[in-house]
């Protein structure tokens, strides 16, 4: 059985490969039964997400995330997590692949995705509000896909924030800081939110005509990103329906009546699959909620596992 560290996992998912691999697994489909939720600590937010999924005749994994949200305000990552990967036909266990970086890099490849159908082909500004450990990723993944010239971070960590952009500038992207979030955002044509906000952060009313707004922060019913203003204006896209009953971001809109669960047009699969429309016209504001999926870190996971059984060369 190999181990796959987090170099090496990365190593294994270039966007110019993950991005269409998630495709495929999407459109394909596998049997991915609803993630367990447990609280570690209930005072401290702390919690244990466990996500199987499998594909008869093919692969089966399951990925362990523990998710410490304290642990920023000393400097330590607030998600750890490991992904164990085995044949679905004998359960032979075949690897541990590093969750973190797997995680990481599908996250902001399934936003990417999203884009690719959701966001004005002509987008040119991205504001990525979040420069932790996924959203430091979210230039890079939507630059496979998108024209992006200019990018804006902002983070309530000027530091981050600047660290990500000379980063970035270091590779060769036009990027500043964005201080003034409100400013930025009638700038932007993609906004991607990667963040552990608890209240929204994102204004609807600042949304320009045409813009895309990706989400992937708020995973729990007590998080969220964007205000109800942002869903009554734009059009409804998400990763999975456990985004309607997990994330903050739909919960809350939900308990308050403000949209109902038939607000969504379309779920990233169908997309994928062509069941589904994407973008209606260069006007239309379209929102797109992920709270991560099992079948997204299935497809991940076996294009690592590609890389191991037939390495390059």
């Amino acid at each position: 059985m190999y181990t796959v560290s987090a170099e090496e996992t990365a190593a294994a998912l270039p966007f110019g490969a993950l991005i269409p691999a998630l495709r495929e697994g999407l459109a394909r489909g596998a049997t991915t039964p609803p993630r367990h939720h447990h609280q570690i600590d209930k005072t401290a937010g702390s919690t244990l997400l466990l996500m199987p999924s499998w594909r008869p005749g093919g692969l089966l994994g399951v990925k362990l995330v523990n998710v410490f949200p304290e642990n920023s305000a000393s400097g330590r990552p607030a998600l750890s997590s490991a992904y164990v990967l085995a044949s679905a036909d004998t359960g032979e266990h075949l690897g541990v692949i590093d969750g973190n970086e797997l995680t990481r890099r599908r996250t902001v490849a399934t936003a990417a995705l999203a884009s690719s159908y959701l966001a004005r082909p002509d987008s040119r500004v991205h504001l990525v509000v979040g420069a932790g450990h996924i959203g430091s990723l979210a230039a890079e993944a939507h630059a496979a896909v998108l024209g992006i010239r200019t990018v804006l971070v902002h983070d309530q960590r000027r530091e981050a924030a600047a660290a990500l952009v000379t980063r970035l500038q270091e590779s060769g992207v036009d990027a500043h800081v964005a201080d003034d979030l409100d400013t930025a955002i009638p700038r932007a044509d993609v906004i991607s939110c990667a963040t552990l906000a608890t209240s929204p952060i994102i204004r609807g009313e600042l949304l320009t005509p045409g813009t895309h707004l990706d989400l992937v922060g708020s995973f729990r019913r007590d998080m969220r990103e964007a205000d109800d203003t942002c869903l009554t204006r734009g059009s409804l896209y998400i990763d999975s329906e456990i985004a309607l009953d997990e994330s903050g971001d739909l919960t809350q809109p939900l308990l308050d009546g403000i949209i109902t669960r038939d607000a969504v047009a379309a779920t990233l699969p169908q997309l994928c699959r062509r069941e589904a429309l994407g973008r209606g016209d260069d006007r239309q504001i379209t929102v797109f909620k992920a709270v991560g999926t099992a079948l997204a870190d299935l497809a991940a996971a076996a294009l690592v596992h590609r890389s191991r059984v037939q390495p390059a060369g």
